[in-house]
């Protein structure tokens, strides 16, 4: 694949290129980006070292790497082409259904986006306009010569969409909630600023879930391959009772443990019984991983059910954990009206997609014109029922 002044290649694997060659091209100014450790080399080369990314789990690595005519890397894309749309969080199974339903297959599709992860990040990564120009044609050059159903990006910076915008690739729209973070001291600050009810809702909900338990956050060194154990646990049976398959094996966590501990805020539940020679008996336990402008609550579980358990360790526990590493906000992954009335506020995310058949690219892009409308109406009704303090 190649232009007049760049020439873009496929990496079979993330390890086709060195750590500082890939992170080099991370954007840096854009709100979100920075440190972003999905984007990291070390976690996208964790998934496929694994085994959870790959050809066998639906997810082919094909990354793009664009070079100009120096042989200087300008950009580079996470690709990969799926066999299904699990593991994504935005829906087009609609989408696919409509095309089997004319007689042709929507997929194999190609998706730029980080495995299993709904956090918006930088998609194109590079540091100019004409890099993410030449990195998303490239996609879309790929896309026809290798006969794709489409190229799809999700969670996507606002640089980003306006490159994808310029090239016609069509806008959606979805909604999640996120802890802003307003310059609080601490988490009482934070409840300050709450109405009477709902502080005291929050303060409630705490006490019954802390009763009996000692909740522990982990970081750096202080990971032990047995948290990670009593967390690899926990995943699974939320795995089980909610979709049936994990999408991250064992061994994704025991690279996570050499590679990223510093980068992760594992925060676990203890039983106080015995605590005085044990530390208590494990029950529960949630995943973070730390940005430079968010903390990221990804995964959790646990072992006996307590109430309130979820919202200490997912919810109040990441924004006690976000407010002390100074960070603007803490994204709490996917859905859940439920975390609005906990100090979460929804914001709208954003993802873009270029189908190849010409019905059903106009099809879609008059549907997401409406469903556009429907999320922003839905966000600013959801932005008059958060929990803070009127004016």
């Amino acid at each position: 694949m190649s232009s007049a002044a760049y020439t873009a290649r496929i990496l079979t694997q993330i390890s086709d290129v060195s750590a500082s060659e890939w992170d080099a091209l991370i954007p840096t100014s854009a709100e979100g980006s920075g440190n972003h450790p999905f984007l990291s080399h070390r976690f996208l080369l964790a998934c496929e070292e694994s085994g959870s990314v790959s050809h066998e789990t639906g997810w082919t690595p094909r990354h793009i790497w664009v070079e100009d005519e120096a042989g200087k890397a300008v950009g580079a894309a996470p690709l990969y082409v799926k066999t299904h749309s699990q593991g994504e969080y935005v829906f087009d199974h609609g989408w696919a259904d409509a095309l089997a339903r004319a007689g042709m297959d929507y997929y194999p599709k190609l998706q730029c986006s980080v495995p299993f992860t709904p956090a918006t990040g930088p998609r194109l990564l590079s540091h100019t306009p004409e890099g993410r120009d030449a990195t998303a044609r490239a996609m879309m050059q790929a896309c026809s010569e290798w006969d794709m159903s489409g190229v799809h990006l999700t969670f996507l910076t606002p640089e980003d969409r306006t490159a994808l915008s310029a090239l016609g690739f069509a806008a959606r729209e979805d909604r999640q909630f996120h802890f802003i973070n307003r310059d609080y001291a601490d988490f009482d600050a934070f409840l300050a600023s709450l109405s009477s009810r709902k502080r005291k809702n929050i303060r409630k909900e705490r006490k019954a879930a802390q009763d009996g338990i000692t909740i522990k956050r982990l970081t750096g060194d202080d990971l032990k391959d047995e948290h990670w154990d009593v967390f690899y646990r926990c995943y699974l049976d939320t795995s089980e009772r909610k979709w049936g398959r994990p999408y991250l094996n064992r061994v994704f966590f025991d690279l996570m443990q050499q590679t990223m501990r510093d980068d992760i805020v594992l925060v676990m539940a203890f039983e106080n019984e015995g605590a005085q020679n044990t530390g208590g008996r494990p029950i529960a336990a949630a995943l973070n991983y730390i940005g430079s402008h968010a903390l990221y609550g990804r995964n959790w579980g646990a072992l006996v059910h307590k109430p309130f358990l979820h919202f200490e360790l997912c919810y109040y526990q990441a924004i006690e954990a976000g407010l002390e590493l100074g960070l603007p906000r803490v994204e709490a992954g996917a859905q859940g009206e439920h975390k609005l009335a906990r100090g979460y506020e929804p914001v709208v995310t954003h993802s873009a997609h270029w189908l190849s058949h010409a019905g059903l690219r106009v099809a879609v892009e008059d549907y997401l014109e409406r469903e556009r409308e429907a999320v922003e109406h839905e966000v600013n009704i959801l932005a008059e029922h958060t929990p803070f303090r009127k004016a």
